[in-house]
């Protein structure tokens, strides 16, 4: 499921937004303020944000220059109740991908995030590996060596987690909230149900270890593929 940002501080437009694209499909998480707009950008891999200019702690410009420029290349589609070419230029230029000024209709917003999923799924980098674990992102398969292996949605949801941050240690919390949702609230085992199958089907027929349990912290998956 495609999973949005909205980091708005009107709370009633956030709300409608809310509203408005969950009944589209989409999984929605909202922020109030720039601060925890940017913590949440940085902490789950979110498919694109609805980021509005004007926020407590942070503005929107700030907010997106700054993931910018740690490399977190998210589309962003920047709201602002302000006028202007100046304005636009100005949100365009801090790296944004567009721009929409309220008042706007709702049909707009959809198709412009629409486009900017479009755009994304045709220029974000799509394959990542560790040694001859591959996995093609915008393809959904993986391949270890020159073998495929047959994942389930989920199954290559946890996986691409892991590969996107290769090397790096993910808690149970880390994971269930980039590949279930930020409010998930079963059992954090569910984690560990997953990592145990694509064992079975990453590794185990292939005599290899790429999952590692680090005891007391999470998983992290060897840059070398096991």
């Amino acid at each position: 499921m495609v999973r949005i940002l909205i980091v708005e501080d009107e709370l009633s437009m956030a709300d409608s937004l809310r509203r408005g694209l969950e009944a589209e499909g989409f999984a929605i998480d909202v922020a109030h303020d720039g601060i925890d707009g940017l913590h949440l950008a940085r902490e789950v891999a979110y498919d694109a944000i609805v980021l509005d200019l004007m926020l407590p702690g942070m503005n929107g410009f700030l907010v997106c220059r700054t993931l910018r420029d740690e490399q977190i290349w998210t589309p962003i589609l920047m709201l602002t109740a302000k006028q202007g070419d100046l304005d636009e230029a100005e949100g365009l230029d801090t790296g944004a991908d567009d721009y929409l000024t309220k008042p706007f209709s709702f049909p707009v917003l959809i198709a412009r995030l629409r486009a900017l999923l479009r755009r994304a799924q045709l220029t974000e980098p799509v394959t990542f590996s560790a040694g001859d674990l591959v996995l093609h992102s915008a393809l959904r398969r993986v391949h270890r060596g020159n073998i495929e292996v047959d994942l389930t949605a989920r199954e290559f949801a946890v996986l691409e987690c892991l590969m996107r941050q290769v090397g790096q240690v993910l808690a149970k919390t880390e994971i269930v909230e980039k590949v279930w949702d930020l409010h998930f609230d079963g059992d954090l085992n569910i984690v560990e149900v997953y990592v145990r199958s694509l064992r079975k089907k990453i590794d185990e027929p292939f005599g290899r270890r790429s999952i590692e349990t680090v005891r007391g912290a999470g998983y992290r998956l060897d840059e070398n593929g096991g």
